[in-house]
């Protein structure tokens, strides 16, 4: 059994008995491993020593009990502590914040198990990060978590440092390497972008364990929010990000960097569309006629560096200059599915409070990224099939997965009314 699966195996059992007196002896007697070497072991997989591991876990399910209705008292006895007063001391030194904070943000969500084997898993306490800020000599700025407007969720790869600095980390240097050559390649021709700082040292990125950290500028701008394609403002934005995502392309064929190839019809045809199927219960005759028509028209389609996640969130506007951030899943691929991508981050924000306004919002992202590039007829024809080849994907990778859960659920949904809608998608 590698080490990963041995951890995972105690994080299952972490999580099944957080009610219950839990030692580092106990677990490491049940791993096979001498204390010392469990020690080490669980921190390079967990990212926090093993007892600060629990504390946490108990501390993130003792908040949610309060949510869901408990006492603060009875919250606290359940998982191990002996009064609300030693909760509330280990909370605020856990999160920087106190526990009445922490519920007024909506950061208290139900916590997911984690699954080391299915998911990049990081935890970066406030401590590491000022250790590692030393690399920039940034150790003595204050380090705060970010919470995602509007959903309360924690970014689990990244932290403000200062007023100015991001650190963000990854488990994985191919991605990272993608981010920085594409940021610099971005940034050389004076679009905004989030490109690394260099260590005191003249580094891009300092390695830590299995973990690879790096910072950059908190970039001067605005993050385009979801919500505001689907209100009185929606064609105008909804235009604007098809603009700059095409303004975006036109960047990326000048520049010349090595990315990864993607194959969406192989990965829709092998793996995302049978997931699906099987989840969502799909007629046979529609997805027969879903991939022939798809396999028809995908080698058709120009192809070219995207961005490949250009969540309007990723898109960023100041008053005489845009940019994007977060180049880390960057690849050559056919370049609509880049609008595409944008028009579901937008429905998965508003879906189900006024889908009919995201169809037009859909249409004139489409109708702003055609107005820069020029969309080929097969283009036009193959729009809605990357549409439904990005939501067949999202399902596939969400399904069972605890951590996403919701998005599971919600990615569901939007698909079988995607596919519910799929005359309207064509009409563009």
């Amino acid at each position: 059994m590698d080490n990963r699966a041995m951890i995972q195996k105690s994080l299952d059992y972490i999580e099944e008995n957080l009610c219950s007196e839990i030692t580092a002896a106990e677990l490491a007697e049940m791993a096979g491993f001498s204390l010392f070497h469990y020690y080490r072991l669980f921190q390079q997989a967990a990212g926090l020593p093993v007892m600060q591991y629990i504390l946490r876990r108990r501390l993130l399910h003792g908040i949610f009990a309060i949510k869901q209705g408990s006492s603060k008292i009875d919250a606290a006895l359940l998982y191990g502590f002996d009064t609300y007063a030693g909760f509330y001391r280990a909370f605020c030194r856990e999160f920087g914040s106190t526990p009445s904070e922490f519920l007024k943000s909506c950061r208290a969500k139900r916590p997911y198990r984690i699954d080391l084997m299915r998911e990049e898993h990081m935890i970066v306490t406030h401590k590491k990060a000022a250790q590692i800020l030393k690399h920039w000599n940034l150790e003595a700025e204050t380090i705060t978590d970010i919470y995602y407007d509007g959903t309360g969720s924690k970014n689990d790869s990244a932290c403000y440092v200062g007023e100015a600095y991001v650190l963000k980390y990854t488990a994985d240097l191919g991605k990272l390497k993608n981010h920085i050559a594409v940021s610099k390649a971005i940034g050389s021709i004076g679009l905004l972008s989030a490109v690394p700082v260099l260590t005191t040292d003249g580094q891009e990125y300092v390695q830590d364990g299995e973990l690879y950290l790096y910072v950059t500028r908190r970039l001067n701008g605005q993050q385009m929010i979801p919500a505001s394609f689907c209100n009185g403002e929606a064609v105008d934005n909804a235009r604007f990000a098809g603009e700059i995502i095409g303004q975006l392309h036109l960047a990326l064929c000048k520049i010349q960097t090595c990315v990864g190839e993607a194959d969406l019809l192989g990965t829709v045809r092998d793996w995302a569309l049978p997931e699906t199927k099987a989840a969502l219960n799909l007629p046979d005759s529609f997805c027969r006629e879903y991939l022939d028509t798809f396999k028809a028209l995908y080698p058709k389609l120009p192809r070219q560096i995207i961005h490949r996640d250009p969540n309007p969130g990723n898109i960023i506007c100041a008053e005489d200059q845009w940019g994007f951030i977060d180049f880390d899943l960057s690849e050559r691929n056919a370049r609509i599915y880049d609008p595409c991508y944008a028009a579901t981050a937008v429905l998965s924000e508003c879906f189900g409070k006024d889908n009919e306004k995201w169809l037009e919002a859909y249409r004139n992202i489409i109708c702003g990224y055609d107005s820069v590039v020029h969309l080929s007829d097969e283009e036009r024809r193959a729009i809605p099939y990357v549409i439904l080849a990005n939501q067949l994907v999202c399902v596939a990778w969400f399904a069972g997965q605890d951590k996403y859960a919701e998005l599971f659920e919600t990615n569901k949904k939007m698909t079988a009314w995607l596919i519910s809608q799929f005359e309207e998608l064509q009409k563009i």
